[in-house]
């Protein structure tokens, strides 16, 4: 008799269906661009916080302070008739280079990515992600990024749809020391040594461990590294919402908790100062093929994060009407945009309103075999084209 992973594996002919996984912060305000009922977004809570992150083919766990469940961050797979529900990362850990290919399983005995959608309502502070020798320090893993803001998620830009990044060229390390020294003191002004760039729809980031930024206010898909370490350097945000300091010094070694040299340690100072930044680190979509030969065959599909080298994501838009085959080299997660129709055995939709709980069909994990072989796509509409965006663990060449 085949167990449960086996026989979800089975369902989907290699295409796993996943559940809607939510997180709050506590730091943070909803935008609410993420389809979530207005009435759920405090559902888990007020000391838990609004929830303004969905979680996309995650078995990664959201380090999230007192009273986060076990199970936070982790997608779960579900069957068609929504009885059967496994954490994903049991299904990677049990079918290994059958869910997730063997040149990534042998290099990570896991799932290494995941992405998500971060809905704030404003910025975040100015703050920092670890490269891997850091992170190891307090048990975790390094952290790039990559940001991309999708059309079909932001009718309304918040209250500040810009984001901080890096330092500027010819500011003294001893001013950003003075500024962290400052965190306690009220605003510590460090965003005044770094500059601002209009976000716009459509385009992205990347964003390496080691550069500090302070993300604006669309709601970004972010295809990412799996891991969720960070520190705050801002203490006030525009608005006036103070930061905790407890932030300054999240993920700090208990040795080092104090030490502003630590801190100042994990800057990447050559990236931050880089004055060719836009041009290094902006990405605009780059179509796979030419794109008057992809609307030929019915679709258009673009590399819209590429410039890491652990992590991409593409976004494929199928055309109304149309039926088309797309094959992938490796294994991803994909979340619908836009659109209805069918993907491969699987009905696919793009909801107009979630409630906390409820399952959906606008949330896949292709299996490296499926990918592979190709997975066929109908859009039932005449006129809407099916849009979605997908992560990979691994650029494709």
């Amino acid at each position: 008799m085949k167990n449960t992973i086996e026989q979800l594996l089975e369902e989907g002919h290699g295409v796993l269906r996943l559940a809607p996984t939510w997180v709050p912060r506590s730091f943070c305000r909803p935008g609410k661009r993420m389809k979530l009922h207005p009435d759920d977004l405090y559902v888990l809570g007020l000391s838990r916080g609004g929830i303004n992150e969905r979680w996309f083919a995650s078995t990664t766990n959201a380090v999230n302070g007192p009273n986060t469940p076990e199970d936070e961050g982790l997608s779960y797979v579900v069957s068609a008739d929504g009885k059967d529900r496994v954490l994903l990362r049991d299904v990677v850990s049990e079918l290994k280079e059958r869910a997730i290919g063997e040149e990534i399983w042998s290099k990570y005995k896991e799932w290494p990515v995941y992405s998500k959608l971060f809905d704030n309502l404003g910025p975040l502070p100015h703050h920092i992600h670890h490269n891997d020798e850091a992170a190891a320090r307090v048990g975790q893993k390094g952290k790039p990024e990559m940001y991309f803001y999708p059309a079909q998620l932001n009718n309304h830009g918040g209250e500040f749809p810009y984001t901080f990044f890096g330092i500027n060229p010819g500011v003294e390390k001893d001013q950003i020391k003075e500024a962290l020294m400052n965190f306690t003191k009220g605003d510590n002004q460090i965003t005044d040594l770094s500059r601002s760039y209009k976000l716009t729809l459509d385009t992205g980031w990347d964003v390496p461990p080691g550069i500090l930024h302070a993300p604006g206010s669309l709601c970004t898909y972010e295809p990412q590294f799996a891991s969720d370490v960070y520190a705050m350097f801002q203490s006030v945000l525009h608005g006036e919402h103070a930061v905790p300091e407890e932030l300054l010094w999240k993920d700090t070694p208990e040795e080092e908790v104090g030490n502003y040299d630590y801190l100042m340690s994990i800057i990447d100072w050559e990236k931050n100062t880089d004055p060719d930044f836009y041009n290094n680190y902006f990405m605009a979509p780059k179509p796979i093929r030419p794109i008057e030969e992809m609307q030929a065959e019915g679709y258009v599909e673009e590399w819209i994060c590429y410039k890491s080298d652990v992590v991409s994501a593409k976004r494929l838009t199928v055309l109304p009407g149309q039926t088309v085959t797309i094959t992938d080299s490796t294994a991803y997660g994909f979340y619908m945009l836009q659109g209805h129709g069918k993907f491969g055995v699987w009905d696919i939709e793009t909801p107009s309103m979630i409630r906390y709980g409820q399952l959906t069909n606008d949330e896949f994990f292709v299996t490296e075999p499926a990918a592979k072989e190709g997975v066929t796509i109908t859009n039932n509409s005449k006129t809407e084209p099916i849009v979605l965006l997908k992560h990979f663990a691994v650029s494709e060449t």
